[in-house]
């Protein structure tokens, strides 16, 4: 079962220039979190872009729907900075079907050691192996339909919302 990791950037991949106290980009670490984790699944990783998910436009939005739809696997994991990941997640589950789409980010910077990224890499990855087609918010250990869940920025985590 091949899986389709699409990066987009997030404070899965920021990096810290210590000089200027910065985040910035550089490349994704998605290859080496993968070699570090021992994962033996197989994927195939393409960057679609690398920025904060609070610049992220429709004009973005649209590239990562179209990057699922190209997608000849159907089980895509997709890294996102987590303050619009609810919106992109709206956007693909608008136009894809027929595929299973888990989107996962961090709270932490990877790079800074003490990251969240590595263990929601891990969930995600597991996650769009087992459940059924669909779009979903995959983040410390648990899984959310795209449309029952949110961000809670006081308690830094995400949780789920009950229509209604």
């Amino acid at each position: 079962m091949a899986i389709r990791i699409l990066v987009t950037g997030g404070t899965f991949d920021k990096e810290y220039n210590e000089r200027s106290g910065q985040l910035f980009f550089k490349d994704t670490h998605v290859a080496e979190m993968l070699r570090l984790g021992r994962s033996r699944v197989e994927v195939t990783i393409r960057t679609v872009m690398m920025i904060d998910s609070l610049e992220m436009s429709d004009a973005d939005r649209a590239l990562i729907v179209e990057n699922c739809l190209q997608s000849q696997e159907d089980r895509i994991v997709i890294t996102h900075g987590t303050d619009t990941m609810t919106e992109t997640a709206a956007a693909v589950a608008r136009a894809v079907s027929g595929k299973t789409v888990v989107l996962t980010g961090a709270m932490v910077p990877y790079a800074f050691g003490s990251s969240d990224g590595l263990f929601n890499l891990g969930s995600a990855l597991s996650f769009v192996q087992v459940l059924p087609a669909g779009v979903y918010i995959a983040m410390n250990g648990k899984c959310f339909p795209w449309d029952r869940v949110r961000k809670n920025r006081e308690r830094g985590e995400f949780e789920e919302v009950h229509p209604g």
